[in-house]
């Protein structure tokens, strides 16, 4: 889809890396500029995030490397990085400098904080945003701490996709009106927008400030329950007919204690007899009678036990690539299912880029 389109991407951690990993898989040719030596400490030495990426060794503090990246940014369509706010201009990278040579470029700036405000040149983590932002609050039970997946709702989901909508919309400008800009994708602001499905709520009643109330974190159909075997089972009938057939499959219909869904004064009574209802059963018990039905009951699986339910293994989800699980490239388009590229070497492309660039700077000269 984005076929003939150059990201130049800066080695980060997260969120950007995440961020050119779904251009790359878009089609664009990403650059990876990795800086000498291993990398970052948590990352594997191939990491899995630059998969269909290219990568270059530079070392931007010194003046002949620096020159070759300035010269990558300039015949880039967007740039994407994930510094705080200032390293890129400390550098000679920022994105006046690089527009000035380039004013087609769509600059993409990942930060948790984002470019400006009280904590901008703070450290923080994918917890800590989400925390701030709000998008962490109804995560858990009332009473117990809330917790949240690792790096998924701030990282990746406020994080890493705004940054990739944000530099999509950028490049769309720029080939309508040959003029780039500027993104500022900061976890805080896209965490914060993805709550707006839950604040839609409010004016209805149906989203409390108070932890437990609210229509999806507190009622007894909108939980996570352990089974016997340990295993967990996940149930959201939010609709009345879906919590009509989920009754009929516990066989509850007649039960009086399920009569009403929405009463927030029975929610606690009505989890507490199902919590005692499903640990009667291993997982495997309760799969098979919601099966084919629109209960909306799941089973909750680790990555490997997903990668073999049949449903993930028909759409080809999780695969095996280069000995590590790895999910399949996303969006799908035209119903074509994307082959998962392996990451390359530190340096692999190293020389390639650097004649790549001796070319086109010929071809400018004889112009």
């Amino acid at each position: 889809m984005l076929s003939g389109l150059i990201v130049v991407e800066i080695e980060g951690l997260g969120p950007a890396p995440f961020a050119g990993m779904m251009l790359a898989e878009l089609g664009a040719e990403v650059i990876v500029i990795h800086r000498p030596g291993r990398g970052n400490s948590v990352a594997a030495e191939r990491n899995l995030l630059d998969r269909g990426k290219r990568s270059i060794i530079l070392d931007l503090k010194d003046a002949g490397d620096l020159a070759v990246a300035q010269a990558l940014v300039a015949r880039a369509d967007a740039l994407i990085e994930g510094f705080r706010p200032g390293v890129m201009e400390r550098l000679g990278l920022g994105p006046e400098e690089m527009r000035q040579a380039n004013p087609r470029l769509v600059y993409g700036r990942m930060t948790g904080w984002g470019q400006d405000g009280p904590r901008a040149m703070t450290a923080g983590h994918d917890l800590n945003y989400i925390a701030t932002s709000g998008a962490l609050w109804y995560a858990g039970a009332p009473g117990t701490p809330p917790v949240a997946p690792p790096t998924l709702v701030g990282d990746v989901g406020g994080g890493a996709l705004y940054l990739v909508a944000g530099v999509l919309a950028g490049l769309i400008r720029a080939a309508r009106e040959g003029r780039g800009c500027v993104v500022d994708a900061a976890i805080v602001d896209g965490s914060a927008h993805m709550m707006a499905l839950l604040t839609s709520m409010m004016p209805s009643g149906h989203l409390s400030m108070q932890r437990g109330q609210s229509l999806l974190d507190g009622p007894h159909w909108s939980r996570v329950y352990r089974c016997q075997c340990g295993g967990y089972l996940s149930v959201q009938c939010l609709e009345s007919q879906f919590y009509a057939e989920f009754l009929r499959r516990m066989e509850l219909a007649d039960d009086p204690r399920f009569a009403d869904q929405h009463d927030r004064e029975a929610w606690a009574q009505q989890s507490a007899a199902l919590d005692e209802i499903f640990a009667q059963h291993p997982v495997v018990h309760w799969a098979g009678i919601f099966a084919g039905s629109d209960a909306c009951v799941a089973p909750v699986l680790r990555p490997d036990e997903a990668a073999d339910d049949p449903h993930m293994q028909a759409r080809g989800v999780w695969r095996t690539s280069d000995g590590h699980l790895n999910p399949a490239p996303a969006p799908r388009f035209d119903g074509r299912v994307s082959d998962i590229a392996l990451p390359p070497e530190r340096g692999a492309h190293s020389a390639q880029i650097r004649a790549w660039l001796r070319d086109q700077s010929s071809r400018r000269t004889r112009s």
